[in-house]
């Protein structure tokens, strides 16, 4: 079992408050069996967004290279989510914890609140994209237009609604009995019914000239692969905050691993079927509308988004309990769900997605450094010895140099591999020096 921090102030609020963020859950809290870490990153790994995303890969690269590098990058992307989950599920620790454990209690502050303030940002844009969908919905299937400042309003009140309903139930409860049980069923049936009906209209253009389709050169390989791997990526800051309650680190890792690439691979795929098949300048949405059966399996995939938008503000919310203790989790949650609902209706969202994407890169040094100190450990997860850990943070923020400067002179190599790599290989040679481990049972 792994080793328990130490009570100090890292862990409990100077008024005496327990600091649940920053301490490993109780046996009793470990309920997730390997079918709910399945069921819960398959649904995770569903969304439009995704379908979206998918869509870009062709015609940049061509179909066979799409296809490589969506089945790679999706293994690749997975693997390292499913890894932190281990690691989160070992240590029985948020992510907020496994960033104090290896940053220092001070300095993993800052990296707590950029995750708040990406995870605000993507809930957000998950409002936006439900509310769009609605509208979407509306106007090709009833011919009532919902794109007004009214109907705009409506929707974001309506998703909002539903997001804090959840909220403020049981997390555990809500993915063992509501995700698995019901919506993991009907989000696969939604899949199979349109890969069906999009494949079909490809095998009646022709199968050969689909995978023998060239690209354009606009994008390499490892670029694409590197917009694969994004998507996973993304959610490294949030796996923790789920797999501590897991029973056992392998089940965490194997399903979290099976359950997140199958729904990436799928997705992106099916985003790179229905681009091939549709006139050129056809908007996703309405291309899936179109299809045979698409209201209902748009409409059911369009509902599985609401767990991304609660994945998102729930684990923004243990963030914030980790630095005010004194709210409880539940109570940030519904706090910070009302913010997402007044911006997701006052800010232009697409001029938002470069600053988002910009907070994103930002993580993928940061778990290059956790795991490269945490995740080929033997389960010694002491508090933190220091306030600052400068080695860790010098590293973190070179990788953050080291990103940016692949993506702006040499895209064509890629930036997430890279640098996850120079972290990860860097935090481990200096582990000892950097981070001095104290036992809790010294």
């Amino acid at each position: 079992m792994a080793k328990t921090h130490s009570s100090d102030s890292t862990n409990t609020a100077s008024a005496g408050t327990p600091n649940s963020a920053l301490s490993p859950v109780s046996h009793s809290e470990r309920v997730f069996s390997w079918h709910d870490h399945t069921s819960l990153w398959f649904s995770m790994g569903v969304g439009l967004l995704v379908i979206q995303v998918g869509a870009y890969l062709v015609p940049a690269v061509g179909s066979r290279e799409a296809a490589l590098a969506i089945v790679l990058g999706s293994l690749i992307g997975a693997g390292l989510l499913a890894w932190t989950a281990r690691l989160g599920c070992d240590s029985g620790l948020s992510s907020a914890g496994l960033m104090h454990t290896t940053f220092g209690s001070t300095f993993a502050r800052l990296p707590v609140l950029l995750n708040m303030a990406q995870l605000i940002g993507w809930t957000t844009f998950e409002l936006v994209i439900m509310r769009d969908g609605t509208a979407a919905i509306s106007k090709q299937s009833f011919g009532l237009s919902l794109d007004g400042t009214g109907g705009m309003v409506a929707t974001t009140l309506l998703w909002g609604a539903v997001l804090l309903l959840l909220l403020a139930g049981s997390m555990t409860q809500l993915v063992r009995k509501l995700i698995s049980r019901v919506g993991l069923p009907l989000v696969v049936a939604s899949l199979v019914w349109l890969t069906w009906q999009f494949g079909s209209l490809m095998h009646a253009k022709g199968l050969a000239a689909f995978w023998a389709r060239p690209g354009d050169g606009s994008m390499g390989m490892l670029s694409a692969m590197d917009l694969v791997i994004a998507m996973p990526v993304s959610w490294l800051p949030l796996v923790a905050d789920y797999a501590r309650h897991g029973k056992s680190g392998r089940s965490a890792l194997t399903g979290t691993w099976l359950g997140y690439a199958l729904a990436n691979i799928w997705c992106y795929a099916l985003g790179v079927l229905v681009v091939s098949v549709v006139p050129p300048d056809s908007d996703l949405v309405g291309a899936l509308l179109l299809a045979q059966g698409g209201l209902l399996a748009l409409s059911l995939i369009l509902v599985d988004e609401i767990d991304n938008a609660y994945g998102d503000v729930y684990s923004s919310a243990v963030s914030g309990h980790s630095i005010l203790p004194g709210w409880s989790v539940r109570k940030w949650g519904l706090l910070l769900a009302a913010l997402c609902m007044a911006l997701a209706m006052l800010l232009p969202m697409h001029s938002l997605e470069p600053f988002l994407l910009l907070l994103s890169s930002v993580f993928v040094p940061l778990y290059g450094v956790i795991l490269g100190r945490l995740g080929l450990g033997a389960g010694d997860f002491a508090r933190p010895s220091r306030k600052v850990d400068w080695t860790a943070a010098t590293l973190w923020l070179a990788g953050i140099a080291c990103y940016h400067l692949l993506t702006q002179f040499a895209p064509q190599w890629g930036a997430t591999l890279p640098t996850l790599a120079f972290t990860f290989s860097v935090a481990w040679f200096t582990r000892r020096v950097g981070l001095p481990l104290v036992s809790a049972h010294a």
